[in-house]
């Protein structure tokens, strides 16, 4: 599905989003007023993508095509604009979805479906819990974040003491939350099902809710 996105804020955040985009297919805008990221972005993304004038300026939003987009972004360096910017998109011009980047952690309060916002970006926030989380699962990895960060995507190694070692999957009493996706034995992918007995050192990929993160962790490793 190709989507249409305009992106508010042409500097290194909208360009690398931009040249993400526009590699898997999507249309692309990017809107920037400062004379110097303009023109850095316009060396580094095609000609016919990038508009020179304010995010917040109804008229340069709507001749760069908003009321054709999918999606807004708002990423500039100023909450006070992106706020400004999802909601001319969300309220003036009825865009379907709207995300905005959150560059000061005590204004995420802000950030709400009321200000036109679905997703904010907290950048600190994420990180700080990431961190958190990997320091507490120990060996867990997380590969990916789904549903606003609700779910992820993990891998674990079985320890060789572990509750899942010698067992089946379907014995094991997962979290509710939690589904196997796949497994790694001696270099090769299994797809996990019921009766699939987990070895010492399998690597398992799971997708689970991220309140369940240390369950799973618990039937995984080795006790202490």
């Amino acid at each position: 599905m190709t989507l249409h996105v305009m992106i508010v804020g042409g500097g290194k955040v909208g360009t690398y989003l931009a040249q993400i985009l526009l590699a898997d297919g999507h249309t692309v805008k990017v809107i920037e007023g400062t004379r110097e990221e303009f023109q850095r972005a316009a060396q580094e993304l095609p000609a016919d993508v990038v508009v020179f004038g304010s995010g917040t300026d109804p008229n340069v939003l709507e001749s760069a095509g908003i009321r054709d987009a999918d999606v807004v972004a708002a990423v500039t360096r100023t909450d006070e604009t992106n706020l400004v910017i999802t909601s001319l998109a969300r309220f003036e011009f009825n865009v379907k979805r709207t995300i905005a980047r959150v560059n000061i952690p005590k204004n995420a309060w802000l950030f709400t479906p009321a200000m036109g916002v679905d997703v904010p970006l907290n950048q600190a926030d994420l990180m700080a819990h990431l961190i958190a989380e990997e320091m507490s699962l120990g060996d867990v990895m997380t590969l990916l974040k789904l549903r606003r960060g609700q779910y992820s995507l993990v891998e674990y190694k079985v320890g060789p003491r572990s509750v899942a070692a010698g067992k089946a999957v379907r014995a094991l009493n997962l979290p509710q939350e939690c589904v196997l996706t796949a497994v790694i034995r001696d270099g090769n992918l299994l797809i996990p099902r019921g009766n699939t007995v987990l070895a010492p050192d399998d690597e398992v990929f799971a997708l689970v809710h991220v309140s369940q993160l240390e369950v799973l962790a618990s039937i995984l490793k080795s006790p202490e």
